[in-house]
This record gives structure tokens, sequence and C-alpha cells, in this order.
């Protein structure tokens, strides 16, 4: 991959959305780099007609604290509807130079980036553009592995099957009302009676009522619930999981959930979202996924993971990308992931 001592400079451009500075940065971590983040905060009017108008002129690069400031990137990896124009904006600025990535549907066309990642479950096609079942995510083979190697000790007393509990919570497009949060405990609860051994995490997100409920759940069980203290273990519950309970309104958090091989029980809260509907039953038609109903089940596989599929085709597009334009080779090194 890209090594981090060629003098590379790499831009992560989003406006500050968790999941899609998330996406970028694992992409870049893959490909063995540091990059300089950049966050961009347009204001209206300019917002109402993002992605296809300008970028917010208070942000150009010559004003003061501009996300934009030169020296430009030699990789740009940009995602969010916002980042759209900025990306097109470098794209002008270098005359084509720096080689532009963008993460998800543009919906201004592939011609957009140089290179874009969109998930299957989108229709934009093209030559330029690589679909893929699940999002690129930070969860590695060889971060799972380091960490069965060297497990939590917080988990050391949990028996097995050890379940992780990956809770979400309220969106743009789902809530969790008082019946969902109560039909979800109930449902854990009976998986706790078997003699599983529960390991709960919760989101910002997740509401008050059900991250409280989630607690005494793992009290009465003798469970593990993350409370903030001490290092997230976030990595290390998806390692130890023999099953995952996920709840349904985050397509990161199922899809970090897909690389560990792990059967994958998803409980669905009020509300939905077309796209995940169908990124969860493609899934399910794989035998990833399961409906959660309060048991435990599903067999391993062959776990899923496109983010070094992602990583090694924008590697090949940045090294074809510099030759064309007669630009100085920047050492790329392709490792098996």
């Amino acid at each position: 991959m890209l090594r981090k001592d060629t003098g590379l400079i790499t831009w992560v451009l989003t406006d500050g959305k968790a999941g899609d500075e998330l996406q970028a940065l694992s992409v870049t971590e893959a490909l063995g780099i540091t990059p300089e983040l950049r966050r961009i905060k347009p204001r209206p009017p300019f917002t109402w007609f993002m992605p296809w108008g300008p970028i917010d002129p208070r942000e150009r690069p010559s004003v003061p604290d501009s996300p934009l400031a030169p020296p430009f990137p030699d990789l740009l990896v940009a995602s969010g509807r916002r980042a759209v124009a900025y990306l097109r904006y470098v794209k002008k600025a270098t005359s084509g130079r720096t080689y532009t990535v963008f993460l998800k549907d543009p919906r201004t066309g592939p011609e957009t980036a140089d290179f874009i990642w969109s998930p299957e479950y989108d229709r934009l096609r093209g030559s330029n553009v690589l679909n893929t079942l699940t999002p690129p995510h930070r969860i590695s083979a060889g971060k799972l592995e380091a960490s069965r190697a060297h497990s939590d000790p917080r988990l050391a007393h949990l028996p097995r099957p050890r379940v992780a509990v990956l809770t979400g919570g309220n969106s743009r497009h789902h809530r969790f009302t008082d019946e969902d949060v109560a039909r979800f405990i109930r449902r854990l609860t009976a998986v706790a009676e078997t003699g599983a051994g529960l390991m709960v995490t919760a989101s910002r997100r997740t509401p008050p009522a059900l991250r409280e409920a989630l607690m005494g759940l793992a009290a009465a069980h003798e469970g593990f619930f993350w409370d903030g203290a001490g290092e997230n273990p976030y990595v290390d519950l998806l390692a130890q999981a023999d099953f995952i309970v996920a709840t349904a309104d985050s397509f990161n958090m199922i899809g970090e959930a897909a690389a560990t091989g792990r059967p994958i029980l998803a409980f669905e809260p009020s509300g939905g979202h077309p796209k995940l509907d169908v990124y969860t039953r493609a899934l399910k038609a794989h035998g990833v996924v399961h409906p959660f109903e309060g048991r435990l089940e599903g067999q391993p596989y062959e776990p899923l993971n496109s983010t070094p599929t992602v990583a090694k085709a924008i590697a090949e597009g940045f090294r074809r990308h510099r030759h064309a334009l007669g630009l100085p080779d920047i050492a790329l090194s392709l490792e098996t992931p």
C-alpha cells in the first residue's frame, strides 16, 4: 500500500459526519497513510444547491482557516453530499493533478471523481466505479487476530457462547419506541437466560431508556456493559463474539460485524431506510444476517471485508493516474491484508 515515508499529501474531506469520516479514514488507514482531516462547514444558501452547486465562497482557499488551504493534496478522499463541490473545486484548481476519490454515490455522476466506491444497492455504475456489498471500515483481520491473541481481561469471566450486542439508536430514519426497547430487552433476556455471555456496547445515539435497560440487563446476568470508562473494547467484543446482535440502523455497524465471520442477528427498530433494507436482505441471502427473535442461530461464514479491495483499487488507480500525467512515481507496495 502507500507508505507514509513518500511525502504524499493526502486529505480526508467531509463535513464531519461520523459515518462519512469513518469510511474515508478506514481507506487511508488501509493504504498506510495518515491524512490531513479537512472538515468543511458550508452555510446557506450554498448548502441548498449541494451537491450540484459551488463551494461556499467563505471557505475558498484564500480565506483564513479555509479547509481548502494549500498545498493541495496528491490524493483526496471525500465523502458526503456537501463534500462534492469541494472535491470538484480541488480537481479543477490542480488541473486534474490531484487524484480524487469519492466514497458513496455523489449524485452528480461517475465523472465527478477519478475513483468512486459505491455500495451495490446504489445504481451508480461506471468504469471508475467499484461496487461492493459491504462498506469500507476500520475492522481488519489483523486487528481481530491481535485481539484474540491478547483478549481484554474485562471479558475473561464471560461464558461461551459469547454474544456481542452492538446498539445504535435514534436517527433520521429510525426511532426506538418504548415498545422497541421492551421487545429488544425481552429478546436479549431470553438469550442471557440460556447462559450466554453478553458483551454490550451502546453508541452516542442510543436513547437513555435503552442504555439504562441494557446496563441493568448486563448487571443482572453478570455480563459486560461498556460504560465509557477505560479503553474502548469494540474490537475485542467483535473478536471474542460467537454471535453478534446488532440493531439494524447502521450500515457501518453491520458491515463491521460481517468482517468477523460470525452470525449477525439483526434487530429492527421502528422506521426504516429503503437502502438499508436492501442491504440487510442481501446479507441475509448470503447467510450472514438473520432476524433476531430472542435465540441464537446461524453458522460461521467466510468474513466479508471490502476495505482491502477498495484500498487496492485506489492504489492502482493512483499509480495509473500519475503515470498518465507524467508525474513522478510515488512508491507503492501492495500487500496482502
